[in-house]
């Protein structure tokens, strides 16, 4: 009698906010070069303009990461896009810009990336974000690529009420006691807890309770080996490219 082969799932590999560690975040450079360095998927942030349009930047105003100043919500698109975003070292070589969430998607067409939504909703209250978030997923047809997150879980519950077919996970930065409880009474799949707040039991626990655990910032090279040793379902890092690296090792033993 034949032996069945028994497949481990490797931990997958998230780039947050592309290659933010190599890259200037949330630009379209940073997407690319994750995808170059063998991510599984992109972490993204998303607001609404001035006009109701769905940007990715990451903070409430554009002062850190643009040549601006003031908030994204007094911004048209128009106007955020006439913005340079901050490129010290020149990685890009060329003038890189605030992108539209359609810009995005229109290169998830290109590939088979997963794409982490962050929606920026804890500080502001954008009008009907998640209608229009989830208006933009169906008509490019990635429902089953996108995985809903925010530190305001009333925002990710009403996408789960809007598509219930798209992945929710709440953001969190404490210990939650039995966090996996906490994710099946919101109809969450997943949980995108801060590394530190997190033990391998914890992980484990919720893993077996069937909630995918996705840690975020995970830079250090102790810690990616501690999630790829314990098959951990993701990682959310700023260096996909290392990432990736250390993982092929584990694959190689």
């Amino acid at each position: 009698m034949k032996r069945k082969k028994v497949v481990t799932l490797m931990t997958s590999i998230f780039a947050h906010r592309g290659s933010a560690g190599t890259h200037p975040e949330n630009t379209m450079a940073a997407y690319r070069e994750a995808e170059r360095a063998g991510a599984d998927g992109i972490e993204i942030d998303i607001q609404l303009s001035k006009d109701g349009q769905l940007v990715v930047i990451h903070d409430e105003t554009v002062d850190r990461t643009t040549n601006g100043k003031g908030f994204v919500k007094d911004f048209t698109l128009n106007q955020l896009k006439k913005l340079e975003i901050k490129d010290p070292g020149h990685i890009a070589g060329h003038p890189l810009h605030i992108p539209a969430l359609e810009e995005v998607f229109d290169w998830l067409k290109s590939n088979q990336l997963l794409c982490n939504i962050e929606l920026k909703t804890a500080k502001i209250a954008y009008p009907s974000i998640e209608e229009k978030v989830v208006s933009l997923i169906k008509a490019y047809h990635l429902e089953k690529r996108i995985i809903f997150s925010s530190f305001n879980h009333y925002s990710i519950i009403q996408c789960y009420r809007l598509a219930p077919e798209i992945e929710i996970a709440p953001l969190y930065s404490e210990v939650l006691f039995m966090p996996w409880v906490y994710a099946k009474s919101i109809r969450a799949k997943g949980i995108h807890p801060h590394l530190r707040t997190t033990n391998d039991q914890i992980i484990q626990m919720a893993i077996t309770n069937g909630i995918a655990v996705r840690p975020y910032t995970v830079n250090k090279e102790k810690d990616m080996r501690r999630l790829f040793r314990i098959n951990c379902t993701a990682l959310i890092t700023d260096y996909p490219g290392l990432a990736a690296e250390i993982r092929g090792s584990f694959k190689s033993l």
